[in-house]
This record gives structure tokens, C-alpha cells and sequence, in this order.
């Protein structure tokens, strides 16, 4: 989820901290390896611009199961997906595993309701509950950049996931900003984006502009692995 357009976790020494297929023994199938290991941080953005990440990003994803979630391999993925959405190129608030090219239910965002607004990682989310009425507001996508949509979400949502640590799930009630970004990321777990539920969607030149300078910088080139990936 775009920060400007709402109102208002390792294997090594992780790249300066910020620097389905055939199953094989371990966590996670081959290609999601690939997939999680083949950027030193910053990880490629799925858009629904090109045919196959449109694909993967309408696709429903499933839980992690205890061995992944304990595994080296969920503490890189983790990482890199904050500072993904947190660098430059994304500028994000929120971000969830298939934009990331793995259908998998895990959501990195930037929790404004704590102290210091730190983004966390929650695998294996869901939300029980919707709570309190509904409240329009302007809502954008790193997956669907250029544009922005008004969209009606709860005042507040109970949400649950895994602890990585004790493997226990966790539950918390979140309002507000915050809940709106749970809500737009749990929908992109489901193969939902901000698009569908939309009262409508306009262009954002600005954001545009903005995109169009690091494509000619080369910040959104989608390697030839992910072309031949399996979706």
C-alpha cells in the first residue's frame, strides 16, 4: 500500500540491514527459494500491468506451516520485505507476500497505532472480525501504481496471526489508519485488490512521474528468472 495515498525477521549479516513447484526436503518449494534468496534486499514488485504477475496476484494464498516459520529462510523473506517496502523505489505503508511473486499469507506494514510507527511482519494473517462502521478514503497500490481509488473500510478489524517464535497464534484489535492497511493487505492474501472494491479509481500523474524515474533507473526490471517462474 502506497503511504501518500491514505489518509493520512536471517540468514547472514542481512545486506546492510536494508542493503509451486517440485517439493524438495525443507521449508518452502524450490522456486519460492529462488524467489526469497535472489535479491540482496530489495525485492522485485509484482504489477498487474504484466499478464503474469496479474496471475499470481489474483491467486488465493496459504499459511506457512511451523517448519517454514522457524526456518532461516522466513527470516530473510521477513526482512526483505521491509525494506522493500521501505525503500525508496516503493515508499510504501504496506506490502503482502504475492506482490513479492509468494502466495503465501505474510503482510509487512507500518504499524501508526505504536510508539516510533515500526513496520512488522505477520505470517499466517487473518481477520476474524470487522468492527464499527464503514469510513471512505483515498487508498493506492505499489501494484497498481499511477492510480488511486476511494475505498470503504471498517473503523477497526481483530486480526490474528503466528508468532514465529512460540508458533502461538496471536490475536489484536486494531482501528483506525492502521486497520485500513490491514484490511487492503489481508485482500491482497485473498487475490483482492483495492480496485474491486472501489467507488472509483482516477490517474495520479504525480506518482507517475515519479515511477517513470526509476524504471529509467532500472529499479523495475523483472528478472528473466521470474519470467519463467511458476505461477
Amino acid at each position: 500500500m502506497k503511504a501518500k495515498y491514505l489518509i493520512p525477521v536471517i540468514l547472514l549479516v542481512l545486506a546492510a540491514s536494508c542493503g509451486q513447484g517440485r517439493k524438495l526436503a525443507g521449508p518452502f518449494e524450490v522456486w519460492e527459494r529462488t524467489v526469497i534468496t535472489m535479491n540482496d534486499s530489495v525485492m522485485y514488485v509484482s504489477v498487474v500491468s504484466d499478464f503474469e504477475d496479474s496471475l499470481l496476484l489474483r491467486a488465493p494464498c496459504r499459511d506457512l506451516s511451523d517448519e517454514e516459520l522457524q526456518s532461516d529462510l522466513y527470516k530473510m523473506l521477513a526482512h526483505k520485505m521491509v525494506c522493500t517496502v521501505r525503500s525508496p523505489q516503493q515508499d510504501g505503508v504496506g506490502l503482502a507476500a504475492p506482490q513479492v511473486g509468494l502466495r503465501r499469507r505474510i503482510v509487512a506494514l507500518q504499524r501508526f497505532d505504536k510508539e516510533g510507527e515500526p513496520f512488522e511482519v505477520y505470517p499466517n494473517l487473518h481477520i476474524l472480525e470487522h468492527l464499527g462502521k464503514e469510513v471512505r478514503g483515498p487508498e493506492g497500490c505499489l501494484s497498481i501504481p499511477g492510480k488511486r481509488g476511494i475505498v470503504a473500510r471498517s473503523e477497526g478489524v481483530i486480526v490474528r496471526w503466528t508468532d514465529p517464535e512460540t508458533l502461538q497464534a496471536v490475536t489484536d484489535t486494531v482501528y483506525g489508519y492502521t486497520a485500513v492497511i490491514f484490511q487492503h493487505e489481508a485482500d491482497h492474501l485473498d487475490g483482492v485488490l483495492y480496485t474491486d472494491r472501489a467507488e472509483n479509481v482516477t490517474e495520479d500523474p504525480e506518482w507517475m512521474a515519479e515511477r517513470a524515474q526509476y524504471e529509467a533507473q532500472g529499479a523495475y526490471v523483472k528478472s528473466r528468472w521470474l519470467r519463467g517462474g511458476e505461477y
